[in-house]
Parts: structure tokens; C-alpha cells; sequence
């Protein structure tokens, strides 16, 4: 397994490119960017420091969608990241998430989503591509430059039918289903179900999104975590469940929420148990770090990445540093 990590663009650019070059240097394979309507910075300007200021680290967007951006335009957009950084790029796409509202749009249907797909990578291959989507019309569309043909795709995903999809035409998934192996297991079966449907040889890759803070200090980590916790009431309950919340718990949690960005959660955070919060992120110290790695290694996820949140920005970099150095001690960075 190896480790990612995930960051908003909210950095000043300078700060930005230090935070860059640590991730490398620490040994991290993977740099996801969100791209996340107005709550960020233009997340492929972002992408061109990464690629201009790193050698090896892959870089992708964690996620785009079809709505805020047209499936031609996206495909273009992460085509000339991968120019720049040498082919180093990944296309994550989604539905979309509740930052949508403040455009007044809503989520991609599934349809939409998987026509998205399919269209970026006909474009990628240089083809003409006249296509009557749900959702867009191409009409003798064609990249006018050269692009990677094979630049992989991976789908967000937590939602049964979404996760479907990706088994079915993803290259990998992005996965937000907390930490814990029930949750974990079941994302992984229906991911397995669109494998068979597409009649597949094997799964996609799996990156488990970890989203929380690392520290030694119980009480940082758990605050750390809490708000990304209440963001599965909302958004994916299924996982709610398998992780022990009462539907009573889960529908106070909701009432609380309406949604948006995670740090929006805080007030509805706090009817959470400790021990939810600890399966659904990463929130404690580096002993359960390593044994969430242990699990997400016996499940035969590829990927881990860290999403630091809480704390400035060094404690954030304290987080990725520490996440890291778990992987070294087992074993998934070299010594």
C-alpha cells in the first residue's frame, strides 16, 4: 500500500509550494487537490505549482464534476496538467457535492457522470467526437494538441450505485467510507458487483480518503476528526450504521447539518460518540494510525491518502509528516 495526500487550495501560493515539496519529501506518492466551486482556489492553478514544483508525486484533482465543469473543458484542463508534469496526472470526477447549492446547481446523476467519463477519454485518444450525452452534446469535438490517451480515472464514491459505476468504468475509486472494516467492506462489494456487471478481471484501484489529524494528544485528534464524521449522516448514513450510530442519533446529526463543506459541521459534531469518530476518521495517534493501515492492508486497499483538517497549516504538515512515518515503520515507504 502506498499513501497519499489530500489538500484544499486554501494556502497562499508560497505556502502552497512548501507544503508541496514537504509531501515529496517525506516520501508521498499521491497529491490530491479538491476543486470545490468557491470555498478554494482554482484548483488546476494549484495543480500547475504541484507539477512545476515536484518530480514524482502524481497529482489529481479529488474531485471535479460534470456540472461546475463541462466534461470537454475538464478533460482539457487535466490533459494539460499531465503535459506539465511529465504524465503524472489523474482525472478524479464526481457528482459533486453540497458547495454546489451556493451556484444554485445540484449533483450530476449518475448518467451524466459516466457519460463524462466516456467522453474525456475519447477525447484523449485524439478522436472526433460527435456524442449526444445526458447531460452535454459534442459536436465535432477534438483535441487540437496531443494528449495522454490512458490518463487514469478515478470516480469519488460512497454511495452504493456510485460505487457500481466505478467498478464498472473506473480506472480507480476514491473512497469516503470512514476507517472501519464493516463500512470498508461493504463500499468494497459493491464496487466488486460493477466489476462483474462489466464483466472485469480485476477491481480498480482503491484510495481511501483519511480525513482528521494525527497527534499524540487524544483530545487534538478527536476535535480534529469530528466534524468530517458528522459530514456521513448527510451525506452517505449507510456507513452510519455499520459503524454503530443509532438512526435516532443520525437524524439529530442531519437536523443539525444541512450540508456543505465539513467545517460547516461543528455544532452537529458534537452529538457524536467518540468511538464514531474513530472509525469514520482519522483522529487519534500514531499507534491507531498504524493499525488503520493494518486493516485498509488486509481489506487489499491500495491507497491511503490523508485529508489533514483542523489546526493551522503546520499542524496539518505535522499530520502528513507523522502519517508518513507510519507507512515507513510498515513498511510502505522506503527506510
Amino acid at each position: 500500500m502506498y499513501g497519499g495526500v489530500a489538500l484544499q487550495p486554501v494556502y497562499a501560493p508560497d505556502q502552497f509550494v512548501s507544503m508541496v515539496e514537504h509531501v515529496e519529501r517525506v516520501g508521498i506518492a499521491d497529491l490530491w487537490l479538491t476543486d470545490s466551486s468557491l470555498h478554494s482556489r482554482y484548483c488546476y492553478s494549484y495543480l500547475t505549482l504541484a507539477a512545476v514544483n515536484s518530480q514524482r508525486l502524481r497529482l489529481g484533482t479529488a474531485v471535479t464534476n460534470p456540472v461546475t465543469r463541462h466534461p470537454a473543458l475538464a478533460a482539457v484542463g487535466i490533459s494539460t496538467i499531465d503535459e506539465i508534469s511529465g504524465g503524472r496526472a489523474v482525472y478524479g470526477i464526481g457528482a459533486g457535492d453540497r458547495p454546489l447549492d451556493a451556484l444554485g446547481l445540484k449533483p450530476a446523476k449518475l448518467a451524466l457522470l459516466e457519460d463524462s467519463i466516456v467522453a474525456a477519454r475519447r477525447l484523449w485518444t485524439g478522436e472526433t467526437v460527435d456524442m449526444a450525452a445526458r447531460g452535454f452534446t459534442l459536436d465535432d469535438a477534438h483535441l487540437r494538441f496531443p494528449s495522454r490517451p490512458d490518463i487514469p480515472v478515478y470516480v469519488s464514491a460512497s454511495g452504493p450505485k456510485t460505487l457500481e459505476l466505478a467498478g464498472r468504468v473506473a480506472d480507480g475509486v476514491v473512497l469516503l467510507a470512514g476507517l472501519h472494516p464493516d463500512g470498508l467492506t461493504y463500499a468494497l462489494e459493491h464496487i466488486d458487483r460493477g466489476v462483474d456487471m462489466a464483466g472485469r478481471s480485476s477491481r480498480p484501484a482503491i484510495t481511501v480518503f483519511a480525513y482528521g489529524a494525527i497527534d499524540e494528544d487524544e483530545d487534538v485528534a478527536l476535535a480534529a476528526g469530528r466534524t468530517i464524521a458528522a459530514w456521513f449522516p448527510m451525506t452517505a448514513p449507510v456507513y452510519c450504521g455499520l459503524a454503530g450510530l443509532s438512526p435516532e442519533l443520525v437524524e439529530q446529526v442531519r437536523a443539525q447539518y444541512a450540508g456543505g463543506e465539513f467545517q460547516e459541521a461543528a455544532k452537529a459534531a458534537e452529538l457524536l460518540p467518540d468511538d464514531f469518530v474513530r472509525r469514520m476518521s482519522l483522529s487519534g495517534n500514531r499507534a491507531a494510525t498504524r493499525e488503520h493501515i493494518r486493516t485498509l492492508d488486509k481489506l487489499g486497499i491500495d491507497s491511503m491518502a490523508v485529508f489533514p483538517i483542523g489546526g493551522d497549516a503546520d499542524s496539518r504538515l505535522a499530520t502528513i509528516t507523522a502519517f508518513a512515518e507510519c507507512l515507513r515503520e510498515e513498511g510502505h515507504i522506503a527506510a
